[in-house]
């Protein structure tokens, strides 16, 4: 991957997050009470303008996600295993219960098993969203859809899902 293709991946990612937790540029700015400006965290997801190590672990911290979430290769499909997927439990919590209350048991049982109670987003693999499938009875494609008009799930992470 070259430095340019890498930079506009991690402005994806960096975008993604930030669309996930339902914020626009300016908002980044008037939550962070101007530590973060609009323009430089749009010129981070253009890939425009490179964003040190440091930070990005700042962001990281800022939108309450682990590092490895922002950058590129956390989403892509690794020689050794599965993508992940990343819910953003702020909005599940916000779903009526019919709709949501397998997926935030199911994600509650993640959260337990791993001590990972951040309670805005959470990593899971494609098996889990077989799993998932299975609970609601669906197609993987069409929970992977129904989670994105819900919210929960970034619309880019249905790639690949199994139809």
């Amino acid at each position: 991957m070259t430095d340019n293709s890498y930079a506009k991946s991690l402005g994806r990612r960096l975008r993604a997050i930030r669309q996930q937790q339902g914020m626009s540029l300016h908002g980044v700015e008037q939550k962070s009470e101007g530590r973060w400006k609009a323009v430089v965290i749009g010129s981070y997801e253009r890939g425009d303008r490179a964003v040190t190590v440091a930070k990005l672990a700042e962001l990281a911290e800022f939108y309450g996600v682990p590092i490895a979430e922002l950058l590129p290769d956390a989403t892509t499909r690794a020689p050794d295993g599965p993508a992940r997927l990343v819910l953003d439990l702020e909005r599940l919590r916000l779903l009526p219960d019919e709709e949501a209350k397998p997926l935030a048991r199911y994600a509650a049982s993640i959260q337990a098993q791993r001590g990972d109670y951040n309670g805005r987003v959470l990593s899971i693999r494609h098996e889990d969203m077989r799993a998932l499938a299975v609970i609601y009875d669906l197609p993987q494609h069409e929970l992977g859809e129904r989670m994105v008009a819900w919210g929960v799930l970034a619309p880019e992470a249905t790639i690949g899902l199994e139809f």
